[in-house]
């Protein structure tokens, strides 16, 4: 799966990123998503007509996953399916999300590289199929050096009572946001097609490598 050719530039309140001019936004902001998510389901309907008698479940699905993805912090959330010539869709995501957190004590977490490393785990998979992490640092042009985790790993369903998990492409890059103690962007990356995790990988460091604070 080569990188992308054409990139489409997204500007939010403080910060613009880079995507593939193939993807698409999944508008999480809660003055326009409603609207946003009607026209994207009208149109993948209209593409497949078979599909028109679960638009309400799709609506009231999306409604939510919007409204979660914006509780969590994300202020983005840009999306690809493709085929590429097979049966099976290649899909996954990029979030931006501003994130901080606090020591028991109040105060503001630091957000330097080092320190943000120190607080994130590695994990090794023990046999072949297991879940992994590994933690390192970037540098990003015109940003600086950023903490960064990426693996093979199970992350929490949002929501769900009984505690399960989906097994995903994961990449986390914690930006700190200059000016705002505690306060990181956080760009997220992730695709459950786990055969493609070295290709992802490289998209996902792609695209966090156009990330800019907006000036």
């Amino acid at each position: 799966m080569a990188r992308y050719m054409e990139a489409l530039t997204v500007e939010r309140g403080g910060f613009r990123i880079k995507v593939p001019e193939s993807w698409w936004e999944f508008d999480v902001r809660p003055d326009s998503r409603d609207d946003s998510i009607h026209r994207m389901v009208t149109e993948r309907l209209r593409a497949h007509p078979e599909l028109a008698p679960h638009r309400d479940t799709y609506i009231t699905f999306l409604r939510k996953a919007a409204a979660d993805a914006w509780k969590s912090g994300a202020l983005y959330c840009g999306c690809m399916a493709e085929t590429f010539g097979g049966d099976t869709p290649i899909t996954g995501s990029v979030t931006v999300s501003l994130v901080g957190g606090r020591t028991s004590k109040g105060d503001p977490l630091p957000t330097d590289p080092e320190a943000v490393i120190a607080q994130l785990a590695v994990k090794e998979a023990r046999r072949e199929g297991d879940s992994w992490r590994k933690v390192t640092t970037v540098d990003i042009p015109g940003v600086g050096p950023a903490a960064r985790t990426y693996g093979i790993e199970d992350v929490p369903v949002p929501g769900d009572e009984l505690g399960r998990t989906i097994r995903a492409v994961l990449m986390q890059t914690f930006i700190p946001v200059p000016g705002q103690e505690g306060k990181v962007a956080l760009v997220a990356g992730s695709s459950q097609v786990l055969d493609l995790a070295e290709s992802f990988f490289d998209i996902f460091d792609a695209i966090t490598s156009t990330f800019r604070f907006a000036d």
